[in-house]
């Protein structure tokens, strides 16, 4: 119990340190302060991990800021996160998609790990992408709405084949490569096709999925 609630504390302090520390990236743009919310922010699972011993515990924080959010959606209440009202409900889904994976991995099938590789994909592996696919001059290319560029793509590609390679090789999961360059393909996939900020949902519920497939099989 004390650790959980010791756990919630530390959580809180960490989302606002994040917050706070994202006005120094403001100077580069409101985009740049966001990414950077974007990436650190998936960072809260190690801390789940570590502090909460059930899935209640560790939706409790994602629960509230699925509400936080969308006031601040509304209201602009934590500018420093926010993007143009017709970008969607990203913060939303973001805040969406810690809840259902804590609830996921905590609680049914009792993996964690599956959940911080899916939102590690989300916050290192789309924020990158973002920012890389925003500061290198490369092909673009449209995929519905949705217009996308190579090297964000790559970018996607690449951090979610390192992530998820790392949970393969330390879980000692076999055929960890066939595995990983699978996870890399469906998570930029799933960032390509996308749109209004639905990749912080199909991104890493999608990942979550697979993922509990491809560790039992083979």
């Amino acid at each position: 119990m004390l650790k959980n609630i010791l756990g919630l504390i530390i959580s809180i302090l960490f989302i606002g340190i994040v917050i706070l520390s994202a006005k120094f990236f403001e100077k580069a743009g409101k985009e740049a302060s966001r990414k950077y919310i974007h990436i650190m922010l998936s960072n809260y699972w190690f801390i789940a991990m570590y502090f909460f011993d059930h899935a209640v515990w560790a939706a409790i924080l994602p629960f509230i800021f699925i509400i936080v959010n969308y006031i601040s959606y509304k209201k602009d209440l934590i500018a420093v996160m926010e993007r143009d009202k017709q970008d969607g409900l990203g913060t939303v889904y973001y805040a969406i998609s810690l809840f259902v994976i804590s609830i996921y991995t905590f609680g049914i099938i009792h993996n964690p790990a599956i959940g911080l590789v899916s939102i590690l994909i989300m916050g290192y592996g789309d924020g990158l992408a973002g920012v890389i696919g925003r500061a290198v001059k490369s092909k673009k290319y449209k995929i519905g709405d949705t217009t996308k560029s190579l090297a964000g793509s790559v970018t996607m590609f690449v951090i979610s084949a390192m992530i998820s390679a790392t949970f393969f090789l330390t879980t000692g999961i076999g055929f960890w490569l066939v595995k990983t360059v699978l996870v890399a393909i469906v998570a930029t996939i799933l960032e390509a096709v996308s749109i209004k900020g639905l990749d912080n949902i199909t991104v890493p519920v999608g990942v979550c999925l697979l993922l509990r497939i491809l560790v039992n099989l083979f």
